[in-house]
């Protein structure tokens, strides 16, 4: 069995994370070989910094029994992806002995990504039968907003409903006019091929 460790910085995407590798992997890719691990969690603020990427792959690598791969995952917030993923990605190889390993940047933020496919997230936590995703899902700076704006009743709670949105939006809508969740994919397609 192949063991797949994510790194994740929020709460809420300890929750939401497995859900949607599994989402890939077992509904999509039918790798049932994999077992996805209940994620390590770092802040995000915390672990850009010098020596603590390294230290978090290190805790995993120690304490994570078969890990055969690792995937981190971030909010880019205001960096640019392009920039910091390959910076981040370079001490994560270092640090990873050889596993292999993937860093992921959602650009801004993590939510963007069901930005991407809002219409197949109708009806779900509050979002109306006619909301209808913005034209450029990731250029929207605080996506966590623009869905509270969307949902009658309530506002969104990534701790509350990231989870449910992440079961259900649509993966190829998100790939399509999402940058950023078309290179998670990818990534996930290429670290699972290295840790055969």
């Amino acid at each position: 069995m192949t063991v797949l460790v994510p790194i994740v910085e929020g709460q809420a995407e300890v929750e939401s994370v497995p859900i949607l590798l599994r989402r890939l992997i077992h509904d999509e890719w039918h790798r049932h070989e994999i077992i996805i691990a209940k994620p390590f969690r770092v802040k995000r603020l915390k672990v850009v910094k010098t020596n603590e990427l390294e230290r978090s792959i290190e805790i995993v690598r120690s304490t994570r029994s078969n890990c055969r791969a690792i995937l981190l995952l971030l909010d880019a917030d205001d960096d640019c992806p392009k920039e910091l993923a390959p910076k981040l990605l370079a001490r994560a190889k270092q640090a990873s002995a050889g596993l292999p390993v993937a860093v992921i940047l959602a650009k801004f933020e993590f939510e963007a990504w069901f930005l991407g496919s809002l219409e197949s997230l109708r009806g779900i936590r509050g979002l109306p039968n006619t909301v209808m995703p913005p034209p450029k899902p990731e250029d929207i700076r605080d996506a966590k907003s623009f869905l509270s704006h969307q949902m009658v009743g309530q506002n969104y709670q990534a701790t509350d409903d990231q989870a449910a949105f992440t079961a259900k939006f649509d993966l190829r809508l998100a790939r399509q006019r999402c940058p950023s969740f078309n290179k998670f994919v990818r990534e996930i397609e290429t670290i699972l091929k290295q840790s055969k």
